[in-house]
């Protein structure tokens, strides 16, 4: 019993000499300027996930057919859409698109890669005076649809790169 009392005792010392010496080395404006740091590092434009995965191949109608029948996807006019829940609010759905295109296609243009990644973003318009202070390719300007807002860009090597900001709560859209 003495053991146990020992122990907790050293345990709430260690602590509590812990929590002094942090307050001895990190000053409450320390403290309060790495708080407000790392909230103006989550309103900075950023990727939150993968909004589509997209590829060319020969025949899209029968490969659509093929992934409906053998994988049980439901396809409509742009192909299947793949519903989740956003972790950080768990009452707010996501989606993630998957489409084919014609090998003959021009929209993943001028990449020459027979795939594009659609990222699902926020603040796009952040992004885009980030690029322009990086010098990222842009090939267009944001367009906005009934669904959202949409940029293309290339990345290192070549490769267009679909930005899309969402304009709607997906949990209502099902």
């Amino acid at each position: 019993m003495k053991k146990a009392i020992i122990i907790i005792v050293g345990l709430a010392l260690s602590f509590g000499l812990g929590f002094f010496v942090s307050t001895l080395v990190f000053s409450p404006v320390e403290i309060s300027k790495n708080i407000s740091q790392t909230e103006s590092t989550e309103k900075i434009a950023k990727v939150t996930g993968i909004g589509g995965i997209f590829f060319k191949c020969k025949d899209p109608e029968k490969l659509k057919d093929w992934y409906q029948k053998n994988l049980g996807l439901n396809i409509d006019a742009y192909g299947a859409r793949f519903d989740w829940f956003e972790t950080a609010d768990s009452t707010r759905n996501g989606s993630t698109q998957w489409s084919v295109f014609s090998e003959k296609n021009g929209y993943f243009s001028p990449s020459t890669k027979d795939f594009m990644i659609n990222y699902r973003v926020e603040n796009l318009s952040g992004m885009v005076e980030q690029f322009k202070k990086d010098s990222v390719i842009m090939l267009d300007t944001i367009e906005t649809y009934d669904y959202g807002k949409f940029l293309h860009i290339l990345d290192l090597e070549g490769n267009k790169v679909e930005l899309w900001e969402p304009n709607f709560d997906f949990s209502n859209s099902q």
